[in-house]
């Protein structure tokens, strides 16, 4: 096989392997929402959401991505135990935030757009959701499957609590952080 024709070939695959990935990706997400739905409607009430929910969102969420990148710079200065329990504090305080919008039995209506790669291993799926008479558009972040942040009305959950945690970080470094964390989880508001 002529260089060329190897060339001619990688090229031509590239945007099929892509457009499988922008797919799977939707695919992905959409039976994540669909599986969140059907336990959110078993939970039986809103105060059993968040354990509920919790293993369907760790198979679909990468929460430890997520707390790097709203830690920010300051998580190379974390132990790995700090990392660790910061993770789970995160993890604990999103999907308290995440359920306490869900009321058992009500669907939204969404609909996804069709999904795009805004960089190398990363792919948007942009929906257009309608809640309780609300509309909203919301963007899923993915790389490798899971989704990395989500997008509300064009403010990203990761940048907003980077703001916050970056802020506490800079006060007093990690243990600073994960006692802000600590509080924000036991003082749910």
């Amino acid at each position: 096989m002529t260089l060329r024709l190897l060339l001619t070939f990688l090229l031509a695959a590239a945007p099929l392997a892509v457009s499988a990935q922008l797919a799977e990706a939707q695919t992905r997400l959409k039976s994540a929402v669909t599986e969140v739905l059907a336990v959110a409607d078993r939970a039986g009430s809103r105060s059993a959401l968040p354990e509920k929910l919790r293993p369907v969102l760790q198979k679909y969420v990468s929460f430890e991505t997520m707390t790097k990148r709203a830690v920010g710079p300051g998580w190379r200065q974390f132990t790995a135990d700090q990392q660790q329990q910061a993770t789970q504090l995160f993890t604990t305080l999103i999907i308290r935030s995440y359920s306490g919008k869900f009321t058992p039995g009500e669907h939204p209506d969404i609909t996804y757009n069709a999904a795009v790669s805004p960089a190398s291993g990363r792919v948007d799926v942009p929906t257009s959701m309608v809640y309780k008479g609300s509309h909203y558009s919301v963007t899923y972040r993915m790389e490798q499957m899971q989704i990395t942040d989500v997008v509300i009305e064009g403010v990203s959950l990761i940048a907003n609590y980077r703001s916050q945690l970056d802020a506490q970080f800079k006060k007093g470094g990690a243990s600073a952080v994960i006692s802000s964390l600590t509080q924000s989880v036991s003082h749910p508001q």
